[in-house]
C-alpha cells in the first residue's frame, strides 16, 4: 500500500500512484508527460518514470486528496435518523448507513436472491421484496429522514413531452421520485453510474433534476465520488445526488467526505493489515477453461492482452486485434500493488478481466466481497453467479459508510 499524506516522507509517485491520486487513466499521466505538462524524475532504482509532489499539486484533484487527507470525524446522529431504501440490492449501501446509525424501516429489492441475503444478514430489517411499483409509501408519510437508492438508469422520451414528473412515468426514475412524494422524507440521496452524466447529452440528469426541484427540494450540484479516496481498494466511482426538503432547508449545504489521503490496493483487500484483521477466507470462484487459462498465465500483475506474444494476442483478440483503443479490460491480471479495476457482475468476462494478481483464476466470491470493502461475516444467498452478481452491483461498504457521515452531519443540522 502506498501512503501519501502531506506530511509523508515519500518524495515521489510513480505513473499508477498519480493517476489514483487524479482520478485519471495511467495513460492520461503519459499523455501529460509527453506533452510537458508533467516532467518526469529518473531517480528511482528501476529507471521507472516518477514524479515529484509539487508536480503533482498543480492539479486540483491532487490539492484535495492531500490537503483533504486524515481521518473524518465520526459524527454521531442527534436522534435514531430513520431511512427507506430502494433497489437495496445486497445491502452495501444499507450497511454503511447502519455503522452511521441509521435505523431502516424498509428495504425494497425485486432479486430474490439479494432479498434472502439482506433477511440472513439482518432479520430484524423490514424486507420488501418484489416490484417497486406494487408498493405505496403513503404510510411512511413525515417519518422518514433520508430516501436512499440507486435506480437502473433508463433513457427518457423527450419528444413533445414537457419533462414533468408524469413525464417519466415508467422508469425506476419515476418510482423513486414517487416515493419521494408520498414520504415527503427530509433529504433523499440517488446514486448512480458515472455515465449519467453524460446520457443523452446531459438531459437526463437535468430531466430529473427539475423534477426533483418541482417536488419541492433543493437539490446539491451531483458530485462522483471516486471509491479508492475512502478506504475502497477498488477504481470505482458512483455519481452521488443529494436533495434537502425547500420547507427545511436554510441555506445548509452537504460537507461532503474529503478524501482520507491513502490508497488501498488488492494487497490491502486479501491480506490482513489495516483494512482486514486476517487474510481473505477461501471460498468458491469461477475457473477458466484450460485454453484460457493457458492465455492468462503469461499475462504478468497489471498486465493485460498487449503482454501477451504478438501471434497469441490475435489469436485471443480475433477482431478486436484490430479495432482502436486500449481494451485494457481484455486478458487483465490485478496487481497487489494497486486498487482493482471496477468490479462488474462476473469476474471472467472477456472485456472486463478481473484475474487474481498471482494465481491463474478470477477472483473468487469472497475476494469479490472484500474489495467491495463487506465485512467476512456478512453471507450472500444464491448460486455463485447470483453472488458475484449481487456483489458486483454493490455500493462499497466504506463509501457508503462516509457518505452516510456526511448525511447525519446534515441531518443533525437540520
Amino acid at each position: 500500500m502506498y501512503n501519501a499524506r502531506m506530511n509523508t516522507k515519500k518524495k515521489v509517485y510513480h505513473v499508477s500512484e498519480v493517476a489514483d491520486i487524479c482520478g485519471v487513466s495511467k495513460e492520461t499521466v503519459r499523455r501529460w508527460d509527453n506533452s510537458g505538462k508533467l516532467t518526469a524524475l529518473r531517480e528511482d532504482e528501476s529507471d521507472y518514470r516518477v514524479y515529484s509532489l509539487d508536480q503533482l499539486l498543480q492539479f486540483d484533484e491532487a490539492r484535495l486528496f492531500f490537503e483533504g487527507g486524515g481521518k473524518q470525524k465520526v459524527v454521531k446522529p442527534n436522534r435514531d435518523y430513520t431511512l427507506i431504501e430502494l433497489f437495496a440490492g445486497a445491502g452495501g449501501l444499507a450497511l454503511g448507513l447502519e455503522r452511521c446509525g441509521f435505523k431502516s424501516l424498509l428495504l425494497n429489492e425485486i432479486d430474490k436472491n439479494a432479498c434472502a441475503t439482506l433477511r440472513k444478514n439482518r432479520p430484524n430489517w423490514n424486507v420488501a421484496e418484489g416490484s417497486i411499483t406494487e408498493l405505496c409509501f403513503k404510510e411512511y408519510h413525515n417519518k422518514v429522514d433520508l430516501l436512499t437508492g440507486g435506480f437502473p438508469c433508463q433513457a427518457f422520451s423527450y419528444a413533445g413531452k414537457k419533462l414533468g414528473f408524469e413525464d417519466t412515468r415508467g422508469t425506476m426514475f419515476f418510482e423513486f421520485a414517487r416515493c419521494l412524494k408520498e414520504t415527503n422524507a427530509k433529504v433523499f440521496m440517488a446514486e448512480n453510474v458515472r455515465g449519467l452524466i453524460s446520457h443523452d447529452n446531459g438531459r437526463t440528469l437535468r430531466t430529473m433534476i427539475k423534477i426533483l426541484d418541482e417536488l419541492g427540494y433543493y437539490v446539491e450540484e451531483p458530485r462522483i465520488m471516486k471509491a479508492i479516496h475512502h478506504r475502497v481498494p477498488q477504481k470505482r466511482e458512483r455519481l452521488i445526488v443529494i436533495g434537502i426538503r425547500k420547507d427545511l432547508h436554510g441555506g445548509q449545504r452537504v460537507e461532503w467526505p474529503r478524501p482520507t489521503g491513502k490508497i488501498y490496493t488488492v494487497r490491502d483487500a486479501l491480506k490482513a493489515g489495516e483494512l482486514f484483521k486476517k487474510d481473505v477466507p477461501l471460498s468458491d470462484g469461477q475457473k477458466y477453461p484450460t485454453s484460457k487459462q493457458k492465455v492468462m498465465d503469461l499475462v504478468p500483475p497489471g498486465g493485460y492482452w498487449r503482454d501477451l506474444p504478438e501471434k497469441i494476442q490475435k489469436a485471443y483478440m480475433m477482431k478486436s486485434y484490430y479495432l482502436g483503443g486500449g481494451k485494457t479490460g481484455m486478458a487483465r491480471r490485478m496487481s497487489w500493488d494497486e486498487p482493482s479495476l471496477t468490479l462488474t457482475t462476473a469476474p471472467a468476462q472477456k472485456q472486463t478481466e478481473r484475474c487474481h494478481p498471482e494465481e491463474t483464476r478470477p477472483f473468487t466470491t469472497r475476494e469479490y466481497a472484500r474489495i467491495q470493502t463487506f465485512p467476512d461475516d456478512w453471507q450472500f444467498a444464491g448460486t455463485q453467479t447470483s453472488i458475484y452478481k449481487q456483489i458486483g452491483n454493490a455500493v462499497p461498504v466504506n463509501l457508503a459508510e462516509r457518505l452516510g457521515q456526511s448525511l447525519v452531519r446534515l441531518l443533525n443540522e437540520l
